[in-house]
Formats: C-alpha cells, sequence, structure tokens
C-alpha cells in the first residue's frame, strides 16, 4: 500500500511584496513563511491592508514576489513562466471569490464546465451536471447568473471551482457580499465539499467565527505573520 505523502502541499519562504508609491517604496508583505499540509484547512485573517488577497495571488500564482518563494504541490513556481503558471493553476487549483467571477453570458452549466473544458476533460458536461447537483442546482443548471439570486451564484462558483477536483482550493472572502443566512449555508456547503473530497483549502477571510472552522488560523498585521 502507497504511504501518504507528508510534504506540504503549499510552502511559502520568506514572502515578500514591495509597490512602488508615490510616497516610495511600500510594502505589502515582508517576509512571510509558512507551510501547508494535504488535507488541511488553512485561514488567513487580518484587517484591511494587512495583505490577505496579495498573499493569496501569490500564492496562486497569479502575481509574483518581489522576494521569497512558493512552492505549490511541488513546484516552484518561480521556475514557472506565466504560461506555465497558468496550466498548473489549471490542473491542480480552484478558486472561489467574493464576487463570484461568472461569465454573465453562459449558463450556470457552462460556467462550471469551463474549468473541465481547460483541462480537455472528455465528459465535461456529465460531471458539471453531477456537481452542479450535489449544490443543489440540479434545476438552475440553465439559467444565467442574472437569473440566479447572490447565493446561487455562489454555489455555481463553488461547483466550477469543485468541477474539476482540485488539489488546492483558494477562497477571498467567498461570503462577502452574502447575507448572513446565506453566507452560513454557503460555508457549510464549501467545507462539506472540502471534507468530502480532500481538498487543501487556503481561505482568507476578516470574519474570525468563520475562520475557526478551519484547522490553523494565520494572522497577518501589516503585511507581516503575526500568528499561526
Amino acid at each position: 500500500m502507497a504511504v501518504p505523502s507528508t510534504s506540504p502541499i503549499v510552502q511559502a519562504h520568506a514572502l515578500g511584496k514591495q509597490v512602488i508609491s508615490p510616497e516610495g517604496d511600500l510594502v505589502i508583505l515582508d517576509n512571510v513563511s509558512f507551510d501547508v499540509a494535504p488535507g488541511e484547512a488553512i485561514a488567513v485573517v487580518g484587517a484591511s491592508g494587512s495583505g490577505k488577497s496579495t498573499l493569496l495571488g501569490l500564492l496562486a500564482g497569479l502575481d509574483t514576489p518581489t522576494h521569497g518563494s512558493v512552492t505549490l504541490d511541488g513546484q516552484v513556481l518561480g521556475e514557472l513562466d506565466e504560461d506555465g503558471r497558468a496550466a498548473l493553476r489549471s490542473q491542480r487549483v480552484g478558486f472561489v471569490f467574493q464576487s463570484f467571477q461568472l461569465l454573465p453570458s453562459l449558463t450556470a452549466l457552462e460556467n462550471t464546465m469551463l474549468p473541465l473544458e481547460l483541462a480537455e476533460s472528455g465528459d465535461a458536461r456529465v460531471m458539471a451536471t453531477e456537481v452542479l447537483d450535489r449544490v443543489g442546482l440540479k434545476d438552475r443548471i440553465h439559467h444565467y447568473p442574472n437569473q440566479l439570486s447572490g447565493g446561487e451564484q455562489q454555489r455555481v462558483a463553488i461547483a466550477r471551482a469543485f468541477a474539476a477536483n482540485p488539489k488546492i482550493l483558494f477562497a477571498d472572502e467567498p461570503t462577502g457580499n452574502l447575507d448572513q443566512k446565506t453566507g452560513d449555508r454557503i460555508i457549510e456547503l464549501l467545507f462539506s465539499m472540502n471534507r468530502e473530497r480532500g481538498t487543501t483549502l487556503i481561505l482568507v477571510t476578516h470574519d474570525l467565527a468563520l475562520a475557526k472552522h478551519c484547522d490553523k488560523i494565520l494572522e497577518l498585521e501589516a503585511g507581516r505573520l503575526a500568528k499561526s
């Protein structure tokens, strides 16, 4: 029997990000290091402007650090060009955003099929239909985003994120545009599917109650890791 890997699936090493502003160099992240084990759920918390979303973008390879490195499922992102990072994301990463990020001209089914088609899955329609059924939208698959409530749109986004069975899921304030009751249902769904599929979850949130659902909390203060 194969022994499960105990190597971290995500590693941030001395990660830093600076940008040039009219007042001079602005440090957004400063010397951030941590590991994430396979299947672990991590919450990144902190005040607005503490660097949470910047950190998530660096971990996912959507942005490049000023210094330091990110290793994602054994691959050092700095060794890849933009196309290489995009290919890695399409194969191993799912995303859930605060603003849903659904394409308005596509139905719920078509939005969910997108990552499967990018991964060249032959049965994209069947797989997308199954995951939409799992999130409770079996009767809404042919509706467009503007025909769905905010909670339903986020369910489509969750279905799309899990459709290609990613190893790692990044979620950025996934309940930020939802009311409390709807947000609670979305979080219950997100964590339920995460457990079912054994996905590694990295969640950015300002909501400490939500963060407590995770195995570990990382707190950023002015770009530095305060505690873990």
